[in-house]
């Protein structure tokens, strides 16, 4: 998946230099035979959603296949939460002696040994809110120019991930416990595949926005936004 939206961002140079030779000539076209203003922008639409659609063929990168990992894991994730519910609460408990929530009432570790009630420390939901905002600015922190729509979902994510944290404290530990260790899944994935060493290993191939010291770039990032802003 992230070897696609590499190929996707090196394509970008390419696809740049191919608009403007196609605008000119479209241009130049619609002056010859005298097309009006929309027809002239009809045509170079056209033309290069044809042409941009040709390059992800040739390179096997459409952008699909970069979300594609996504649709997957949302059902994934709301199946296992609704599941982990159903067993907190005894609804999907079978006939047994020892059923499934009291093995869940005794299954925890450190300050939730039971698994069926909420964490009154807010320490899981804390955590979970800490982690999945740590996600969003690591993707924040990108050094490629975002349009004004990448900016409201990205301060929309800022808002449901500060949600989560009141919604993880209101839910059986165990739920709260597969948010936190998905979200900490998650954020350990960013960072390993910001290494140049893991990346050149899978052959992921280089941009232009990679940076020989991810993580001492994404360090003075978080720095900046934290004690240096004004």
């Amino acid at each position: 998946m992230s070897s696609a939206r590499e190929r996707v961002e090196n394509l970008q140079p390419e696809i740049k230099i191919i608009a403007k030779n196609l605008n000119y000539d479209v241009a130049l076209q619609a002056k010859q035979l005298g097309w009006s203003k929309r027809l002239t922008r009809l045509v170079y639409l056209s033309n290069m959603r044809r042409i941009v659609s040709e390059l992800y063929v040739r390179d096997n990168c459409h952008p699909f296949k970069a979300t594609l990992l996504v649709w997957i894991q949302i059902p994934m994730w709301v199946f296992m939460s609704v599941a982990l519910r159903n067993f907190s609460l005894g609804i999907s408990d079978s006939e047994g002696e020892f059923s499934v929530r009291e093995q869940f009432s005794t299954g925890g570790v450190l300050w939730f040994p039971d698994l069926t009630v909420f964490d009154s420390t807010w320490i899981l939901p804390v955590s979970l809110g800490i982690l999945n905002l740590l996600v969003v600015e690591i993707f924040a922190s990108q050094k490629f120019e975002k349009s004004r729509f990448q900016k409201y979902v990205t301060h929309f994510i800022r808002g449901i991930s500060l949600l989560m944290v009141p919604i993880a404290a209101s839910v059986p530990s165990s739920i709260a416990l597969y948010w936190f260790c998905s979200s900490f899944l998650g954020l350990s994935q960013n960072l390993l595949l910001r290494s140049p060493g893991f990346r050149q290993l899978c052959r992921i191939p280089r941009t232009k926005s990679q940076s020989d010291t991810p993580y001492k770039d994404l360090f003075a990032s978080f720095y900046a936004k934290l004690f240096l802003r004004k």
